[in-house]
């Protein structure tokens, strides 16, 4: 679908891949809702886009969808949504300490596969009364998993568990929604230039980069936001998890 003209929620979208792909839909023309819990961030971005910043607890019922009302009443109903709200924890199943604290565990989950789950709900019950668009499409979903989905490393459970049922959740969602025109995608990137890698030693980037086969680059998350409006754009891609990674394939640690 062209986004010109269309409104847009992207959680996580006050920086990182989210910023970038709030960017790239808003310099498409779309009108685009930034969905944060930083809302320092996300105004500042918003502002700097043309777009509105809105807080949200994706992970959170009646916040979701008070934030996603309150973007309907400002911009429309939303025919696009990318999830790119989440967190990660580096702990083993068991450590030095004992086993992981179920809470961390609970909270990873909660964040990353239940509000990409939340977000999803909500959004694709306003688009079911939509009017059609071309093909009869009324929008699109694009979530974000990891290659971590594929090959999590030794402390990644948490965070390999919730990207793995972000991608097992696209197709089954991609089928019910097909009555609607609604499509439903996930990028899965691999090692990318976000702040939480920025924050790194340069040699400690380096390293990561040296992993990647070719180009042995960190990816940019304007080439993550590039995916993401390709999905957005192509009709013919729909119930997909695309890898987007330099052909890296992570190794146990």
């Amino acid at each position: 679908m062209d986004p010109r003209r269309h409104a847009a929620i992207v959680t996580g979208g006050a920086s990182g891949l989210g910023g970038a792909t709030a960017a790239a839909l808003a310099k498409a023309g779309a009108k685009v809702a930034i969905f944060d819990i930083n809302m320092d961030a996300a105004k500042a971005h918003a502002e700097k886009i043309g777009g509105i910043a809105i807080k949200c607890d994706v992970s959170s019922a009646d916040g979701a969808a008070a934030a996603v009302k309150e973007a309907a009443d400002k911009n429309g109903v939303a025919r696009i949504l990318v999830n790119c709200a989440g967190i990660a924890t580096a702990k083993r199943i068991v450590g030095r300490d004992g086993p992981l604290p179920l809470s961390e565990f609970e909270k990873v989950i909660t964040v990353n596969l239940i509000g990409s789950f939340n977000m999803m709900r909500l959004v694709a019950a306003a688009l079911q009364s939509a009017p059609e668009l071309d093909a009869g499409e009324r929008g699109v979903i694009v979530s974000t998993a990891s290659v971590a989905a594929y090959e999590g490393q030794i402390g990644q459970a948490a965070y390999s568990a919730s990207k793995g049922g972000v991608m097992a959740l696209t197709l089954p969602a991609a089928r019910e929604f097909a009555q609607f025109g609604i499509r439903v995608n996930t990028v899965a990137p691999g090692v990318f230039r976000t702040p939480l890698l920025a924050g790194l030693p340069e040699e400690a980037q380096q390293s990561l980069a040296a992993a990647v086969p070719f180009p042995k680059l960190l990816g940019t998350p304007e080439e993550f936001a590039a995916l993401v409006m390709h999905m957005v754009e192509n009709r013919y891609i729909n119930g997909e998890t695309v890898r987007i990674d330099g052909a890296l394939r992570m190794a146990p640690k």
